[in-house]
């Protein structure tokens, strides 16, 4: 008999036990800066240098810190279930962990792009300098999707849930479009859980199994629940 299909969505809650902080647990700041200031094409084009001194330092965190226990919780899952992760985090937390099919929507940290060639992507471990540059002779930058972007792995993450037997939200607030909006593909009846330590008001859903804990406490019991329906 063939696995059931998990298709998991992440957000930065789970990351946030490995030490890496988000924009919505400090006010809308992060590391000190504001959204705007280092996370959309208006702020690239005005100061560069900031925007690349932000994401490296971000880059140097991330590489310090290390996979937690609601990472190798969804590795386990690979036992019993056809397990998909679509993940909001630009971290490489859920691939250390060991997880086989992730698909980043808001990109990687630890890759770099041509600023004009979106095809032009380049794997890092340091840092990018200003007159770091692609093969089409672009500035290098972070391959991430910034604010006011497109996220066009949105184009894969639709078909995934929407192929969903069983879909798990971990860690988000689902209040982020269009990532939050992807629940709204799920076939009718299956089942949904919701796993994150504030999860805001939901409708009354019968199919919906909120479980109001962080990623880390809440995943023996968010298993043992996808045990019983696998």
């Amino acid at each position: 008999m063939p696995k059931k299909k998990l298709i998991v969505l992440t957000g930065a809650g789970i990351s946030a036990e490995s030490g890496l902080k988000t924009f919505r647990d400090s006010d809308g700041l992060w590391e000190g800066y504001r959204i705007e200031d280092v996370a959309t094409p208006r702020a690239w084009r005005k100061d560069p240098q900031r925007v690349l001194d932000f994401y490296n330092y971000r880059r140097k965190n991330v590489l310090q810190a290390k996979p937690n226990a609601a990472h190798y919780g969804l590795v386990e899952l690979e036992k019993d279930f056809d397990v998909t992760i679509i993940t909001q985090n630009i971290d490489n937390l859920h691939e250390r962990a060991g997880s086989t099919r992730i698909l980043h929507l808001h990109g990687e940290i630890l890759k770099m792009r041509s600023e004009r060639d979106t095809e032009l992507v380049y794997e890092i471990n340091g840092d990018i300098k200003l007159g770091d540059t692609a093969e089409d002779g672009c500035q290098l930058r972070p391959h991430i999707v910034w604010f006011e972007e497109a996220v066009p792995m949105m184009e894969q993450a639709v078909p995934a849930v929407a192929s969903a037997d069983i879909f798990l939200v971990i860690g988000t607030s689902l209040v982020v479009y269009p990532a939050a909006g992807l629940v709204n593909y799920t076939r009718p009846g299956i089942p949904v859980f919701i796993l994150d330590k504030k999860i805001p008001y939901i409708k009354n859903n019968d199919r919906l199994t909120a479980i109001e804990k962080p990623a880390t406490e809440g995943m023996e019991e968010l298993k043992q629940l996808l045990f019983m329906i696998r």
